[in-house]
């Protein structure tokens, strides 16, 4: 069974931290395993106090819903796949979880191989540019926020390139 390290995150992190400083935007990172457990979590000085919270929330809710289904490869799609849906469930899911559920850019499940072993969010920017971080730290790691071998079916990645079409994001790659 593949597992995230604590030594994996620092180098994630410091990835986010450093295109954090240069963007001019503080925030703060979490890092969860596949079971939503915090692994790391990092506030950067001058990132609101809230924003711990957030991260922590949006790996959690990222890890959720990709261990649930292939139809959430990040916070983005969570987020419009719930607003076009059914809004109600995800304010319940955020409720029964005591609040651990936030669904917003900046954030994607972790695979090693086809193994989810945990995801990452980070907060305090917009989402757009948590968003931009996360890809950034994302790829200087080599981190793969899907599976290997991807099984998803054609209908599910047809609608998820529905959906980032209609938040503008079009031009993404599953």
């Amino acid at each position: 069974m593949a597992k995230l390290t604590a030594k994996e995150c620092r180098a994630f992190i410091d990835a986010v931290v450093e295109k954090a400083e240069a963007m001019g935007v503080p925030v703060s990172v979490a890092v969860v395993d596949s079971g939503g457990h915090l692994i790391v979590l990092e506030r950067m000085d001058d990132a609101g106090f809230i924003s711990t919270d957030i991260a922590w929330a949006k790996a959690y809710t990222a890890v959720a819903f990709r261990a649930l289904s292939p139809r959430f490869p990040d916070g983005l799609v969570i987020q419009q796949w719930f607003k076009e849906r059914n809004p109600q469930m995800l304010v319940n899911a955020a409720v029964f979880t005591n609040g651990r559920i936030v669904a917003s850019g900046g954030c994607a499940p972790i695979f090693k191989g086809d193994e989810l072993v945990g995801a990452y969010g980070i907060s305090g920017g917009t989402s757009d540019q948590d968003e931009i971080l996360a890809r950034h730290a994302r790829e200087a790691v080599g981190w793969a926020h899907r599976p290997q071998h991807d099984t998803t079916p054609e209908d599910v990645k047809r609608h998820i390139r529905e959906i980032y079409a209609k938040i503008g994001l079009g031009e993404r790659e599953l």
